[in-house]
């Protein structure tokens, strides 16, 4: 059987824009039709489908059918993780090993050219929380223990009109600012510095833009704050806004959220996409 479970994501982190993704313990999976047995709640996807354009696009040439439990257009990777599914499925009835290096680096690359950005599927993919060019990805390594708060709204996001409200260009100052705390983000968590992770995660180039659009969120993030988030962000591009917890705080965090919207408590998937019986 060729069927893939791949963990959902939160991109930017903050400052680091289409350049950091964390992997959550919020998953899909993927599977091909009339070779691997369809689950309860699982459906085929149709041409338009990410799973079936990125299945197609890796080497696959039937069907594919999906069973996710990462919300759509929410901001917590849907799009990246069905594609990663889909493009390892296509990748291995081409001939490849999806624990190759190579077949690997080929559904990075097949998935960041039909996402547009490469966070996403990249810590969807690995795993962890990764830093990215689109060509390369790496994993963070994490000296401290931490969980994820998420809270999710009603409402959803487009990604593409999300980001044509972004500015084509940036003040050098705002560019400094995020390449600086980019830089920050990347050492504190790999030194376990909690107390630069509030510090860390600020942004000048895209959060206040779509927050605006996102009053709600920008309310639950704050609230985040007041409850004792080590630090939080707009996930992708919303409107679910996450947060760091110790682990003894995330489930009081998560109750003291506004009640518009779900809260969970989320750990960082370690794994990436893995092969799975159904």
């Amino acid at each position: 059987m060729t069927v893939f479970r791949v963990p959902g994501s939160s991109a930017n982190l903050g400052p680091g824009f289409d350049g950091v993704g964390m992997a959550l313990s919020i998953h899909a999976d993927v599977g091909v039709v009339d070779v691997d047995p369809m689950p309860e709640r699982a459906r085929v996807a149709d041409e338009h489908h990410p799973a079936l354009i990125a299945y197609r696009a890796a080497g696959g040439a039937g069907g594919v059918w999906v069973r996710s439990e990462i919300p759509m257009g929410r901001g917590l990777g849907f799009s990246g993780a069905v594609r990663v599914g889909g493009a390892l499925c296509g990748a291995i009835e081409s001939g490849g090993d999806h624990r190759d290096a190579a077949t690997r680096q080929h559904v990075l690359e097949v998935t960041t050219r039909l996402e547009g950005h490469a966070d996403n599927v990249a810590a969807s993919l690995l795993g962890g929380v990764i830093g990215t060019n689109g060509r390369h990805a790496s994993r963070i390594p994490l000296g401290c223990d931490l969980v994820v708060v998420v809270w999710i709204p009603d409402f959803t996001t487009s990604t593409s009109e999300s980001r044509t409200k972004l500015p084509s260009t940036v003040a050098f100052d705002d560019a400094v600012f995020n390449v600086t705390h980019t830089a920050l983000l990347v050492a504190a968590l790999a030194a376990g510095d909690l107390e630069s992770l509030a510090d860390a995660t600020a942004d000048r180039l895209h959060q206040d833009v779509r927050l605006a659009k996102a009053a709600p969120s920008r309310v639950a993030m704050q609230t985040m704050v007041d409850a004792g988030a080590l630090a939080a962000w707009l996930s992708g591009s919303g409107p679910t806004v996450a947060c760091f917890s110790r682990p003894d705080d995330g489930e009081r965090i998560a109750a003291a959220l506004p009640s518009d919207g779900r809260s969970r408590v989320l750990a960082i998937d370690t794994i990436g996409a893995e092969l799975i019986n159904v």
